[in-house]
């Protein structure tokens, strides 16, 4: 049977099939949404009928990602990949690794096994001692044993700067080593993934009233920037300001409704700080009459109700801790990011829910946040697929830390290294409903704060490639 993949694909699979002809280990960064598991499951597919492989496993960071390599393997090599009787193989999480017993361990010896490990960078280490538990079991239970190891990551790199388990750096500049590198700029121009659209929010006279009992004072400040720089109030508290939630709602409804014209199951991802944020976003949302579904890390048959969405043509889903990464949900174009996580790993992860491209009506995806400087910086780096201060550990240090100073590395790829560009399109003004005011309190003995913005909001969009 013939099977339709990208170039992409098939030149990854043609280099890790050329290369486990001499080494074990094969490492793949491909930008969020470009099919990393469908090329796993191919590669895997042809190994299977090279007879150079008897069977798969397969990890993942979470539930929802194991669910869906068990049914894309499960297309591709027509074969559960379950753990059953029968079945070609099995999918865990990484947290599942830890209560296999040895007879689980003993196939490795047993069998030729090809070990796919999904977003990698969750698993550190280059020895036991600077490892985290996921790494360590990779290191004690599979680097040795493993037939063949696949790595695959769509952010290769690490918040807390230790290594990645099972990749490799140079000697002696620590630049990360990809055996393939699929960058966002390429995806697009394939038409494999949309074009980010980042619109930032801003507000050009924040006024902040503090009050010690008898006593007050107002401030005036010309951006969330400036507010958050020189006042008490915290990024974390702008979210939850109900004027906040309701502009980049505003903007997000609208823009959806745009897409739906062209695209009617195109859908909206809101990612929420916590479950009383996100009851706060639903709350919004339907009293604009936009239906949503609210699905956390505590949510019963949280599975199950992705999948429900998945297959719907509902208009939006407001997430907690879900749906950050490896989550297909293609139809997703329209993201809302009001959560409080502020790493780049998390950031370009959530991007990379609205990137996945379906058809040839939806070329763009859209992202909407707060024009906080950390986020903005962020939003200014996408077209680097792998910044170079985020891709080079200093190895001459004991710990193996990453350098946190731009410019000081870079990557080494087998592949083209392609670096886009931003384009910062004309900021435009828009006006709010009211002077939403929301009291700000900061416990019996200190002062109290209020917020209040000006009607007129500024949208400042960033066009990636």
């Amino acid at each position: 049977m013939t099977r339709l993949l990208r170039d992409w694909q098939n030149r990854c699979i043609n280099r890790a099939l050329e290369y486990f002809t001499v080494t074990p280990h094969f490492f793949c960064q491909a930008t969020p949404g470009a099919g990393k598991t469908r090329m796993a499951a191919e590669l895997a597919g042809q190994l299977l009928e090279q007879n150079r492989i008897e069977l798969v496993l397969c990890f993942a960071p979470s539930c929802q990602v194991v669910e869906g390599f068990r049914s894309t393997f499960a297309a591709v090599l027509g074969k559960r990949l379950d753990g059953r009787i029968g079945a070609v193989g099995a999918a865990f999480t990484y947290q599942a690794m830890e209560y296999r017993d040895e007879a689980f361990w003993q196939l490795l010896d047993d069998y030729r096994v090809l070990v796919v490990f999904d977003e990698i960078h969750h698993c550190a280490g280059h020895d036991s001692l600077l490892s985290n538990a996921w790494g360590q079991q990779i290191l004690q239970r599979i680097q040795n044993r493993a037939t063949f190891t696949l790595a695959l990551s769509g952010t290769p790199w690490r918040s807390d700067d230790r290594a990645i388990a099972l990749a490799r750096y140079s000697t002696p500049e620590g630049h990360l080593i990809c055996d393939y590198r699929y960058g966002l700029k390429e995806a697009i121009e394939d038409g494999v993934c949309r074009s980010p659209r980042i619109v930032l929010l801003d507000n050009q006279k924040v006024k902040l009233t503090e009050e010690l009992g008898a006593d007050s004072s107002v401030r005036l400040f010309p951006s969330f920037a400036n507010l958050l720089e020189e006042s008490p109030i915290t990024y974390e508290e702008l979210l939850r300001h109900d004027e906040v939630i309701a502009q980049l709602l505003d903007l997000g409804c609208s823009k959806l409704s745009q897409l739906r014209q062209f695209k009617p199951d195109a859908a909206g991802l809101v990612v929420a700080t916590d479950i009383e944020h996100a009851q706060q976003i639903a709350q919004a949302l339907d009293a604009r009459g936009e239906g949503c579904r609210i699905v956390t890390n505590k949510t019963p048959d949280a599975q199950q109700m992705i999948n429900a969405f998945r297959q719907s043509s509902s208009r939006w889903i407001v997430a907690v801790g879900m749906i950050s990464e490896g989550t297909d949900i293609p139809r997703l174009q329209v993201c809302c990011y009001l959560s409080r996580i502020r790493t780049e790993l998390h950031y370009r992860q959530v991007l990379g829910r609205v990137l996945r491209r379906t058809g040839k009506s939806d070329d763009q995806a859209w992202l909407f946040m707060i024009a906080e400087p950390t986020l903005r910086g962020f939003a200014e780096r996408i077209a680097q697929d792998l910044p170079d201060d985020l891709a080079v550990l200093n190895v001459q240090a004991p710990d193996f830390t990453s350098s946190s100073k731009p410019g000081l590395g870079g990557v080494i790829a087998n592949g083209d290294g392609l670096h886009g560009r931003i384009k910062r399109e004309v900021e435009h003004t828009i006006e709010a409903k009211n002077t939403n005011i929301v009291s700000l309190g900061r416990g019996v003995t200190g002062p109290s704060y209020q917020v209040s913005f000006s009607q007129h909001f500024r949208q400042q969009l960033l066009a990636c490639f």
